[in-house]
């Protein structure tokens, strides 16, 4: 057996939570897609678009990663704003690392400084990731101010601290943010079964994909006023699912954009939906959508916690 062999041989396996924090639209979704070489979480130019909790797994022969790919932390402005800051922030106690990914093509402002206040009195180690690094870095030195100010002392004096430059997009650092990630989690066994890439509930994450339609075409005429609950999940003859999808918005103006002139818009994302719940299912899909006018079902609690949204 050779040194290398040894090595791997002696390793420890490590094992421990990680939680992708930052304010909406810093590219948390496009980071762990990256890193999982799949997409487990809803991407879109559109913010806010994550507003659950969703756990993606990495495994390789040093151990598994859990990610949890968090909403963007924000001034909450309704119950549903609330909730998702809640479960963003309700992950950072039981982390064992932290990553509080900044966008450094964007100036800091309001948001960045309520997430960055969150995040101050942390004690797990912290990763300061600078994402969308391809965009320059224009602001890269403020958010260093920024996160220094919170602190009460410069990034060289802070413990736990880590600062890396990095790109979602093209993947830039993403190996190097996996090596410091292993050197601080905790030995232990493997929490998920090497074979479990994402543990979001299905029909969550169908419906996911749904609205992830809907905003690449609408993109920002209904911005938050829009949620897909799934129905019905069940398979029928010839090996086809039906899948019954509930479009919720708040104003008959929205649904009308929804829907589009003609019905294009909703059969458009329908159409784009199926193709990629047949590929996620593999199996042919016969996706029903309909559309329903529900208003402020955002500052709802009962509908909200139907949505899958704890109170």
């Amino acid at each position: 057996m050779d040194q290398g062999q040894k090595n791997n041989s002696n390793q420890r396996h490590r094992c421990g939570v990680v939680s992708i924090v930052g304010r909406p639209n810093v590219g948390k979704s496009t980071l762990l897609n990256c890193i999982l070489k799949e997409k487990v979480t809803i991407v879109s130019a559109v913010p806010q678009t994550t507003r659950h909790q969703i756990r993606g797994i990495y495994n390789d022969e040093r151990g598994q990663i859990v990610f949890i790919d968090t909403p963007g932390l924000r001034v909450g402005r309704d119950k549903l704003d609330k909730f998702m800051n809640k479960s963003s922030v309700g992950t950072l106690d039981d982390a064992d690392c932290i990553i509080y990914l900044v966008d450094t093509s964007r100036r800091v402002g309001t948001e960045e400084g309520y997430a960055c206040g969150q995040l101050a009195g942390v004690k797990a180690p912290v990763i300061l990731g600078f994402n969308k690094i391809d965009l320059k870095g224009k602001y890269l030195a403020d958010y260093i101010a920024l996160w220094e100010k919170a602190k009460g002392k410069t990034v060289q004096e802070m413990k736990g601290m880590t600062l890396l430059a990095l790109s979602g997009k093209n993947g830039t650092n993403v190996t190097k943010l996996i090596d410091i990630i292993f050197d601080c989690l905790p030995e232990g066994p493997a929490l998920y079964p090497p074979e479990v890439i994402c543990d979001m509930p299905q029909k969550l994450a169908l419906a996911d994909i749904i609205r992830e339609k809907l905003f690449e075409l609408m993109k920002e005429e209904v911005p938050h006023a829009l949620s897909v609950v799934v129905e019905c999940l069940e398979p029928r003859r010839n090996k086809v699912t039906h899948i019954k999808a509930l479009i919720l918005v708040e104003r008959e103006t929205q649904k009308e954009i929804v829907i589009g002139r003609g019905g294009h818009v909703l059969k458009t994302a329908g159409t784009l939906a199926r193709k990629e719940l047949e590929g996620l299912l593999e199996t042919k899909v016969f996706l029903e959508l309909y559309v329903k006018v529900q208003q402020q079902w955002r500052n709802d609690d009962t509908l909200l916690y139907d949505l899958g949204y704890a109170p």
